[in-house]
């Protein structure tokens, strides 16, 4: 006897789970600010000012990672070269959070830039 599959089954539904739950969510909010009295149409997302440097940052460590896991792979681990999927996914993680790291880095760093202009510009203003 054959064993059914159930992948496409379980894929449709979590499919419609998905889009139903941000449905119910994105109308769950609109009610929510009308409760609060505020108008649902005025409201506008917040600008993300360093999300192109976060998401670069991201993508070059997480294919760094996969280059050097590849090289690793390849050089390094040659004996065992079917059971070496960890060393992917690991290597990933790792640059990928690097990356993740170095934004933080670089967005405080620009802040704490700005905030120290705008407090010599104010000294100097009252000069």
């Amino acid at each position: 006897m054959g064993s059914i599959d159930f992948t496409g089954i379980i894929i449709c539904l979590g499919l419609f789970a998905m889009v139903f739950g941000i449905v119910y969510l994105s109308r769950r909010e609109r009610m929510a600010m009308i409760e609060r009295g505020m108008d649902p149409r005025r409201y506008k997302s917040q600008p993300a000012p360093y999300q192109n440097l976060k998401w670069g940052l991201l993508l070059i460590g997480a294919g760094i990672g996969l280059f050097l896991a590849f090289v690793l792979d390849r050089t390094t681990f040659k004996s065992t070269m079917d059971d070496n999927g960890a060393i992917y996914v690991g290597l990933v993680a790792i640059f990928g959070g690097i990356g993740l790291f170095l934004s933080y880095r670089i967005e405080k760093k620009e802040v704490l830039d700005r905030e120290t202009n705008t407090v010599y510009a104010t000294e100097k203003d009252m000069a």
